[in-house]
């Protein structure tokens, strides 16, 4: 539904990893802001011969928001708002193309990713805000070493002139980038405390 907020994530297939090296991120990243616009751009290589200002202007009719993202080793999760009409699918299926560029530069075939993206309405306000910062944060969650990940953390707490995601969605809700931080964090500490309780009364249900 265009204007609506989901939760968008995949992992690869088998729990195998999907980037391998520091380029790899990068890749993934660069497809996210150049496949997303309304007008195709065929291939990145395509795209390359382009003038800057018009793939500027390119961009600046979108398929989707990005709000947020994380990209870990073996699985990414993306927080994204609808613009047009199946923009989610459209993007998704363009980002796709990650998986012939991993099998190409790494001499592989088959799937790289666990079938097709899941993808989670975010149904309120509370809801998007605390998904934000366990997106944002996503990294610390599986306790991710730095480098070995991607996210918009930085974009979000840093004065960072990248304009991947349309952060004012979220930072417009409170007073400034230290409160949203200390808000992401705090939400974090709750959101994993759950999910440990949640595991040990599986087990308890399950012995």
């Amino acid at each position: 539904v265009n204007g609506e907020f989901y939760h968008i994530f995949n992992r690869g297939a088998y729990k195998q990893s999907v980037f391998f090296k520091n380029f790899d991120f990068e890749r993934f990243l660069q497809s996210m802001n150049e496949f997303n616009t309304v007008r195709p751009i065929g291939s990145i290589y395509a795209n390359s011969f382009l003038d800057e200002n018009i793939k500027l202007r390119r961009r600046t009719t979108k398929l989707v928001n990005l709000v947020c993202y994380c990209l870990n080793p073996n699985h990414f999760h993306l927080i994204l708002q609808q613009v047009v009409k199946n923009g989610i699918s459209e993007f998704m299926k363009r980002l796709g193309g990650y998986t012939r560029y991993i099998n190409e530069r790494y001499k592989r075939s088959g799937v790289l990713f666990q079938g097709k993206f899941k993808s989670k309405h975010i149904n309120s306000n509370e809801y998007l805000l605390h998904l934000s910062a366990y997106v944002n944060l996503n990294n610390r969650v599986h306790e991710i070493v730095e480098h070995q990940f991607r996210s918009s953390w930085r974009e979000y707490i840093q004065d960072l002139n990248s304009k991947t995601c349309k952060k004012d969605i979220i930072l417009k809700q409170f007073k400034n980038k230290k409160e949203y931080q200390e808000f992401a964090e705090s939400s974090l500490k709750d959101i994993i405390e759950r999910k440990r309780l949640f595991k040990e009364l599986e087990k308890f249900l399950f012995e």
